[in-house]
């Protein structure tokens, strides 16, 4: 089982740790890679055509050329810019030209740090902390007041929401072994309410639905929380209306409803009133369900709800059937959010932790989880793409100090001349500017002036000449 659905809580269950063993974790690792390269395989086909053609035409029209493939990836033009910037970066001071396991390293690395993820091995090592792991889903610690864990999930409609949660449910139910428990609060959209029971009924978990007397979504939350609360249930998910950004009315209902949240789990009153004080440390999570085929299109209602609302990551659905899974990497960067799930396909176990390695080497076509036009065999393919960065950066960081260094010396050169005591590099024999200049005093010292009427036979040019005549007659 993957890390990011694991808690380390005190419960009559088994310890999610205790499930992972090394052969279950190399198991999970391989089923991870298979799943995401299944999943990402139209967008990674059309990515590595593009960047095959890009390649193959070389030359100076690269970086043109790969600037149009990651834009047509839907990277985002923040990640796209990053990208050539790196590349452009090595390049310079180097008369070598960029190989194809260069370009996938330089890829494979930016990418890697655009979703948060510099250090890929974060939050796989067994027995992490996984609060240190971002993309992990978060759970109430164990030395909370309350054991309960609340995950409030949202999202517009057809996005895969009550799917998700569905799915999430059967994970928790059948991985971890924690009693589970689905809040029906979409009371607005015909047959959520339906829909979700059916998944419930699936994944074995408990349902509360709305009834005659608890039929909004405000009151069937309470009503759920009170449920879970006194039954001793370890996760509450919490099922939203699904609605657009723009809807201030539903918007208005979604920061009621974690409000009642807050209020319901309070761990303090007001000494003055004694009402209870909202408890900012739940729900866990405010994940909002985005289709990956929209893309960064989903983007500006996102950036809306997390200001109204305030999310704490994002679930991205559907990334099987849509050849914009670059838009995963654009849609976490833009928000500052972490992906958390990702849904890879229509069965019950295809909802995924978000792994940001195994993700963009499924993408890029590394490794065991590429099968492209340029995917490679071995499983150390990442490891070895990271050491080639790594190597080209120190290259670069090389020739840098050594223009640096010549730079410096060519500066100290030029201020030497010009204070007359010469450069490091002057030929013997060449004049420097203090000789030229006792040169320049002595012709003038040797200069007569002629004045107006004086020829060149007459004047004091004249006279010295017939003087030096008449010596010479003499001398005979």
């Amino acid at each position: 089982m993957s890390s990011s659905l694991e808690a380390d809580r005190d419960q009559p269950h088994p310890s999610p740790w205790s499930l992972t063993s090394s052969k279950k974790a190399q198991s999970d690792a391989e089923s991870q890679f298979t799943a995401f390269s299944n999943g990402l395989a139209k967008s990674r086909n059309q990515f590595l055509y593009n960047l095959e053609d890009s390649l193959s035409g070389g030359g100076q029209n690269l970086m043109d050329q790969l600037e149009d493939t990651l834009l047509q990836a839907d990277l985002g033009m923040a990640t796209t810019d990053d990208v050539l910037k790196e590349a452009r970066f090595l390049r310079e001071e180097s008369t070598d030209i960029f190989s194809r396991d260069d370009i996938k390293a330089i890829l494979r690395g930016k990418l890697l740090e655009a979703l948060g993820a510099a250090n890929p091995s974060v939050g796989k090592d067994e027995g992490e902390d996984e609060a240190k792991n971002p993309f992990a889903l978060q759970f109430a610690p164990p030395d909370s007041n309350f054991k309960l864990t609340v995950h409030f999930i949202m999202g517009a409609n057809g996005m895969g929401k009550t799917t998700t949660i569905g799915k999430l449910a059967h994970r928790l139910k059948t991985e971890t072994g924690q009693k589970v428990l689905v809040a029906a609060c979409d009371t607005f959209r015909a047959g959520a309410v339906a829909q979700l029971e059916r998944w419930a009924e699936q994944a074995e978990v408990d349902c509360f639905s709305p009834s005659k007397t608890t039929n909004g979504p405000s009151a069937v939350l309470y009503g759920a929380l009170d449920k879970a609360i006194n039954e001793e249930y370890d996760v509450l998910l919490v099922d939203t209306s699904g609605r657009l950004s723009n809807n201030d009315a539903l918007t208005a209902e979604l920061v009621k409803m974690k409000k009642v949240i807050q209020k319901r789990m309070s761990m303090k009153a007001d000494r003055e009133t004694n009402k209870p004080l909202l408890n900012m440390d739940v729900p866990h999570e405010t994940l909002l369900v985005i289709d990956a085929a929209q893309g960064r299109m989903a983007l500006d209602s996102a950036k809306q709800w997390n200001k109204e609302v305030g999310l704490t990551g994002l679930i991205l659905t559907k990334l099987d059937g849509s050849a914009k899974g670059g838009s995963v990497v654009a849609v976490s960067r833009e928000l500052g959010l972490p992906v958390k799930l990702v849904g890879v396909g229509e069965g019950m176990e295809d909802l995924r932790d978000f792994e940001p390695e195994s993700f963009v080497d499924s993408l890029i076509g590394v490794g065991v989880g590429g099968k492209g036009l340029m995917g490679g065999s071995s499983k150390d393919e990442g490891k070895a793409l990271e050491s080639r960065l790594n190597q080209m950066r120190k290259e670069r960081e090389m020739r840098a100090k050594k223009a640096a260094s010549t730079t410096k010396l060519s500066e100290v050169n030029t201020r030497n001349i010009m204070d007359g005591g010469g450069g490091a590099y002057s030929p013997t024999g060449q004049f420097r500017f203090p000789e030229m200049d006792d040169m320049e005093d002595k012709e003038e010292s040797e200069m007569q002036l002629i004045t107006p009427g004086e020829g060149a036979g007459g004047g004091s040019c004249g006279k010295n000449k017939n003087k030096r005549k008449k010596k010479k007659k003499g001398k005979r």
